[in-house]
């Protein structure tokens, strides 16, 4: 794709960006009051974030125009931002971590792959020489311990040479006599066929029989071969069979990541000349403009020391460097427009005050009344009426809309065809900057100045300016006295701390699994499910999209963890073999990020004693931004938005816990569902495909999705696995696949019964969202039967204690 293609797609989402912001503002006036149509606006607003998301993460990761990169970045953090607010209001109005937008896709023609959420590449792309780096020092210190891939590689046993000698030559003995038993079977059958011949007393075939024989022969095979090639057209014309034109999509995908790979190239050379450019431009700004500059904020200044002394009689006094010296009052304004703000704004003091003391008196009567009858009025509305949560990235948004409205929207670019930096805009971007330099020097000149002024024309001495005392917030706490956090290795270099941990294992290498290999598929039939009150169960595509929204994403952005509703824990709840450990290690590849495991069974035997898990926990933390204490409970307090800290717990037996403090702890639960019909059907697809096998009429994926109803993922990988080995790949193209090959393998495991996913809905009912997920339902239902009314409304107090703190 060209240039002009994702200058396109730009325009495109901004357009739509600039449509949804009017739509939110209308919205935030007169907000709705009836729950379903409060989630029908948070939906609509999200799936179209999430389409606008889906453009601008595409044109980042494409455009070459260095100054157009800063402002998508900026815009795309704050849509990305905005997502996770958005998702934080449904799950407040709904009670459910799980939400279904099949109606509104329907409604907007989107097909479920367009919900998906992205992982921005920018994510990696922009860390990835700190990722080799770290990966090298990794890889270095496990061979030095010989501790390298310790966790993939199987123990190999070590015998002698005379064993290992014997075990070769029985192998070789052993294929020499199934070679022999094979060739003596044949002669034994070949004697047995002339005997049976001799006994019937049949002759040799002449040519003329032997040649009609085969011709029949070829005839029946041309005729099925034929038949079949029919058959395969029509199922292709009927959509039920892929086209062969496939292969050739492949190809053009192949020459499109080539092409992308090229840009990639273009834009690191486009941004090295841009940061040049910066340093250059802004030296040539100085040697040319920069005397000018100064001379003429010299002047400006003089005259405005000049004209206020003949309008008041006094110089004046010069401002600060902490209230921002003559920038404070030279705004964009000359010396006469600032005299004449002056003397406006005494006039006016001296009239408000006037005006006050006597509003003041009449107005406190009236005020103390009417407040206490707001006070009665508003805490009724604000029970019953429901209003959004004020946004933090809206502005910033609006903010990037308004600049790309104002600069590049329509702007000719016909003469940077290569999308190269503008040198005029980074003109116009260091000027100000050297102007606000060169101010700070001359204003240290003028103030010298404006004193000898008053010396040699006044007669008199500065009167220096009172300032205002700042408040010293520390001192502010009273009787809390920061007591300073004791450093348990104080000699102790990062090097030497990450060597051990990785020694000890504590800090793992994190398998290379992207997010995209959890398999599953979209829930077709939520939103109907839930307008008959049955409560289905989330699919497999809704937690891949969970661990995007409250892993990935603030984990990736600085901006996005410190402004969106802050995450600190997750918990992945779900029997065994149903992806959790996968999906904790695709959290930390698709992010960059370090992991250390803390479960009991790694933990246990390594740092004995209480000061030795203070210093554990004290070394593991201090790999990290923060430092914390024992406690996790205390630990989580103790994270800050600008700590990008993630605690995952996985657990296949959450029932067996105490639910009060496992609650109070992990912030975010997901309960991770078997597979359905659905997502089993695509998982055996393409983990048949991944592992070599091919997909004939022979093997039906549709039997095997139904037998396997219960099973999870990890038992059909393990099944695939054991079948599919490079012996029975080779064999495959005269023995195709058949599902009985994997329906044995599966007999010898045990599945997720229906008692136990029960169990587990039980569980998650008990917690403090799912029990208010039940009262809502219940609540909704005894107004139907009262009302006779369809849904019922969640009111402002309950609503409230679902609310999770910021």
């Amino acid at each position: 794709m060209s240039n002009a293609t994702y200058n396109k797609m730009w325009e495109e989402a901004q357009e739509a960006l600039n449509s949804l912001l009017e739509g939110e503002s209308e919205k935030a006036l007169e907000p709705p009051q009836d729950q379903v149509v409060i989630f029908q606006m948070l939906a609509t607003f999200y799936v179209k974030y999430v389409q606008i998301f889906r453009n601008l993460e595409n044109v980042y990761d494409q455009m070459v125009h260095p100054q157009k990169r800063i402002l998508i970045r900026q815009v795309l953090d704050a849509v990305m931002g905005r997502i996770l607010e958005l998702k934080n209001e449904m799950v407040e109005l709904e009670f459910s971590e799980f939400h279904y937008f099949d109606d509104i896709l329907q409604d907007l023609k989107l097909a479920p792959e367009q919900l998906d959420i992205p992982i921005p590449k920018y994510f990696l792309k922009e860390k990835m020489e700190v990722l080799r780096e770290r990966e090298k020092i990794l890889a270095q210190i496990l061979s030095k311990a010989g501790l390298e891939d310790l966790h993939l590689k199987l123990p190999l046993k070590v015998i002698p040479l005379e064993e290992a000698v014997k075990l070769i030559q029985i192998s070789e003995r052993a294929r020499q006599g199934r070679l022999r038993a094979t060739f003596m079977r044949q002669i034994y059958h070949q004697d047995i066929r002339e005997k049976q011949a001799r006994l019937h007393g049949e002759k040799a075939p002449d040519i003329g029989s032997a040649a009609v024989r085969i011709q029949k022969f070829w005839r029946s095979f041309y005729q099925f071969k034929k038949t079949a090639k029919e058959k395969e057209e029509e199922m292709i014309f009927l959509g039920m069979n892929p086209s062969p034109q496939i292969q050739s999509f492949n190809n053009t995908l192949l020459s499109a990541q080539k092409v992308n790979f090229l840009r990639y190239e273009v834009q690191e050379k486009h941004e090295e000349d841009y940061k040049e450019a910066l340093v250059s431009i802004k030296t040539n700004l100085k040697m040319l403009e920069g005397p000018d500059i100064k001379e003429s904020l010299q002047d400006q200044i003089r005259h405005w020391f000049i004209e206020c002394r003949n309008m008041t009689g006094t110089f004046p006094d010069y401002p600060n460097e902490e209230e921002g010296g003559s920038a404070l009052i030279f705004s964009d304004k000359t010396p006469q427009q600032v005299i004449q703000d002056i003397l406006v704004r005494e006039v006016e003091e001296e009239n408000q005050k006037k005006a006050k003391k006597e509003a003041k008196e009449k107005k406190e009567k009236k005020k103390k009344k009417e407040k206490e009858e707001k006070r009665e009025t508003k805490k009724i509305e604000e029970d019953e009426r429901w209003k959004m949560t004020p946004s933090l990235f809206v502005p910033t948004i609006e903010e990037g809309n308004n600049k790309y409205k104002g600069v590049w929207r329509d702007i000719d670019e016909s003469w940077n065809f290569p999308q190269g930096h503008d040198p005029e805009m980074i003109k116009e971007e260091k000027r100000k900057e050297l102007e606000s330099e060169i101010r700070v020097q001359v204003d240290e000149l003028m103030r010298q100045e404006l004193k000898n002024l008053k010396l040699a024309v006044d007669r008199e001495r500065e009167i220096p300016r009172k300032q205002k005392k700042k408040k010293d917030k520390k001192k502010g706490r009273k009787g809390k006295k920061g007591k300073k956090e004791k450093d348990l290795t104080p000699d102790r270099t990062l090097d030497s701390l990450y060597k051990e941990l990785v020694e000890e294992g504590l800090l793992i290498r994190p398998l290379k699994v992207q997010l995209s290999e959890y398999i599953g598929e979209f829930c077709y039939l939520g939103t109907t499910l839930r307008h008959i009150s049955i409560e289905p169960m989330p699919s497999l595509s809704d937690v891949r999209q969970l661990i995007t929204l409250y892993g990935i994403l603030p984990l990736g952005s600085q901006t996005v963890h410190e402004k969106a509703p802050l995450v600190k824990t997750l918990l992945l709840a779900g029997p065994s073999g149903v992806g959790k450990k996968m999906l904790v290690h695709a959290i930390c590849t698709e992010t960059g990020a370090n992991l250390f495991n803390l479960s009991s069974t790694n933990i246990a035997g390594k740092y004995p004693g209480k000061t030795g898990l203070q210093l554990m926990v004290h070394m593991v933390m201090k790999m990290e931004p923060r430092r914390l204490k024992k406690q996790l409970p205390k630990i989580i307090k103790q994270m800050k938005p600008e700590d990008r800290i993630l605690i995952v717990g996985t657990t296949k037996r959450p029932f067996e816990a105490d639910i009060k403090p496992l609650c109070k702890v992990y912030q975010k639960i997901i309960m991770i569902p078997r597979p359905d019909y659905a997502s089993r059907f695509v998982l055996w697809r393409q983990v048949i495909q991944r592992a070599g096998g091919k997909i004939t009429k022979s093997l039906n994926i549709s039997c095997l999705s139904k037998v396997t109803d219960g099973f999870t993922q990890g038992q059909i990988v393990q099944v695939v696995r054991g079948i599919l080995t490079d012996r029975r790949v080779r064999q495959q193209k005269h023995k195709a696949l058949t599902a009985t090959e994997f329906i044995t393998s599966l007999a010898r495991l045990e599945p997720v019964y229906k008692e136990e996913e029960e169990t587990f809905k039980i569980w998650y009912s008990k917690t403090p969202l799912g029990k208010k997920r039940a009262n809502a339902l219940s609540g909704a239902d005894e107004k139907d039967k009262g009302k006779g009314r369809g849904r019922g409304k969640i009111k402002g107090k309950e609503k409230g204690k679902g609310r999770g703190k910021k």
